[in-house]
């Protein structure tokens, strides 16, 4: 097991009528940032909550947040924060506005010239930020209680991740009730973003931590027991409050503590939704038994381990594709093909991208341009 050092500051507020205890918990005499997305809040009664928790406070409201939140748009929001002098922002949504307000949080008080500076330099330039709270809707990325954040430039195409932190949220409230009216797409997609999180840091290689394997697969587990009977069962509480903690425990720094970790499936994603648009748990869905299937000599031991603690099946390639078909039970196709995208087209704009940026991914860094364009001509 490497050595770690574990940080983890967030306050989770988990349950029914968790909503109320914002109160408490914002900051009385500091002007606040309501951010949140499309609006979806407003018919599920979220908003409602929200705003009779914060009571007589002074709130700005910042919404149209995007599923894969633009620069633009949140340099909108920033101009907002430094003219109306906001001092503590609420996020209020999925993890689209999440990482959006940690991208304001720290934009708003940068020091440097140009704010891009912040997603190129995967958030190192990040000095300082506002205090941030959020109201989870959405379980998915475990924005709610991790340092890190993706953003998207419509100018430039590209989706750039950063970690900083300074922009932990200081509390996150899941209430699963919250999740209730979402559509079948954004619980596919949750269920998906959840699953490869914890394999980005569970399918690398043997790293002496069983404790650390464990909870990994235990999530994986879960995921595969409860993501149907989210899907078939909206608001079935139990379901929903699994699926909810899974997403939070997938990604909140503690299972990938002293263990290696890989993320070449979320880096060559990123670029599939930067050029094509696919939702982020679909270009995973697409690139992770693509990406399995060209690294399985180094990741065989951890494959096929994988494949009898998970699936109980014997060996690696089996193991692939149950996961695949996993994510086809659930409704996410896992081919380009089904998403109107030409593999070859792709495996040129996805190429180009990673020699323009010098990048090599994966947990032995030996993921190169070349290799990303055959993973992506063989996801055709």
């Amino acid at each position: 097991m490497l050595d770690f050092i574990f940080r983890n500051p967030t306050e989770i507020l988990f349950g029914k009528g968790m909503i109320a205890k914002l109160d408490a918990r914002v900051p009385k005499g500091a002007k606040t940032l309501l951010l949140y997305g499309g609006g979806s809040i407003k018919r599920n009664g979220v908003y409602e909550q929200v705003r009779s928790a914060l009571g007589k406070r002074l709130v700005v409201e910042f919404g149209g947040i995007e599923p894969n939140p633009l620069y633009e748009t949140c340099m909108k929001a920033v101009e907002r924060v430094r003219q109306e002098d906001v001092r503590f922002i609420l996020a209020v949504g999925g993890g689209s506005a999440l990482d959006a307000a940690k991208f304001i949080a720290a934009a708003a008080v940068y020091k440097g010239t140009d704010p891009w500076d912040i997603l190129r330099s995967c958030g190192s330039k990040v000095e300082s930020a506002l205090p941030l709270g959020t109201v989870l809707t959405l379980p998915a990325t475990g924005s709610e209680s991790n340092m890190g954040a993706v953003i998207s430039r419509a100018a430039t195409r590209e989706k750039l991740p950063f970690m900083s932190r300074h922009v932990f949220p200081q509390f996150s409230v899941l209430d699963p009730q919250a999740t209730f009216s979402l559509p079948a797409r954004q619980v596919r997609n949750g269920i998906v973003d959840t699953f490869v999180h914890v394999t980005e840091q569970y399918v690398t290689y043997p790293a002496a931590a069983p404790l650390q394997d464990r909870l990994a697969e235990s999530i994986l587990q879960t995921l595969l027991e409860v993501g149907p009977k989210t899907l078939e069962k909206p608001d079935d509480y139990d379901a929903r409050a699994s699926l909810m903690w899974c997403a939070t425990l997938g990604l909140n720094t503690l299972i990938g503590c002293g263990v290696p970790q890989d993320w070449a499936t979320h880096m060559i994603g990123h670029e599939l939704t930067a050029f094509y648009g696919l939702d982020h748990a679909q270009s995973l869905a697409v690139v992770l038994p693509g990406l399995w299937r060209r690294t399985l000599e180094s990741k065989r031991a951890k494959l096929e381990q994988y494949g009898r603690r998970v699936f109980g099946v014997a060996d690696a390639e089996t193991a692939i594709q149950r996961t695949e078909d996993f994510f086809r039970s659930i409704g996410v196709a896992t081919r380009l093909k089904d998403y109107g995208v030409d593999a070859q087209e792709a495996a040129g704009k996805l190429r180009s991208r990673f020699v323009e940026r010098g990048m090599k991914v994966g947990e032995n860094g030996d993921i190169d341009a070349g290799a990303v364009a055959e993973i992506i001509k063989e996801r055709a």
